[in-house]
């Protein structure tokens, strides 16, 4: 299973509010669609496409961000056929759905760093940082 791409279609950023007091930050994740598709470059292998949705809320109503998108695996015909069956009833194969969460994760989140810091938002989540501790005496 590889990715051969990943498209944006959508980024939102929104700032609602100037006060940010105990803001809380969640997180969504929508899977759309999963269809089987074709293209002339790729006639070995099938060609699953999957269209989400990723949403970063900051509550109470103080900012959001919104990325929708597409991405394109190239999948072996039998694991297509497994994925689009539990499709039907809006589940995934375990293994299909660690690596696709993941992926859009970490697509969606270098991108909703670089919104947050434009917009004079506070991170989705925890950055590293060095902190000074005393010489134990």
């Amino acid at each position: 299973m590889r990715v051969i791409s990943f498209n944006f279609n959508k980024i939102s950023a929104e700032r609602l509010s100037n006060k940010a007091e105990n803001v809380k930050i969640n997180s969504n994740v929508n899977i759309i669609e999963i269809k089987e598709t074709k293209t002339d470059f790729l006639k070995s292998k099938g060609l699953l496409n999957v269209k989400f949705d990723y949403s970063l809320n900051y509550d109470p109503d103080f900012a959001k961000l919104a990325f929708s998108g597409d991405i394109l695996f190239s999948i072996e015909p039998e694991k297509i056929k497994e994925i689009l069956k539990e499709w039907q009833n809006k589940k995934m194969p375990k293994d299909f759905k660690i690596l696709l969460f993941n992926f859009i994760l970490q697509k969606t989140s270098l991108k909703a760093l670089q919104l947050e810091e434009d917009t004079n938002l506070p991170p989705h989540f925890n950055l590293p940082s060095l902190k000074f501790e005393e010489p134990k005496k």
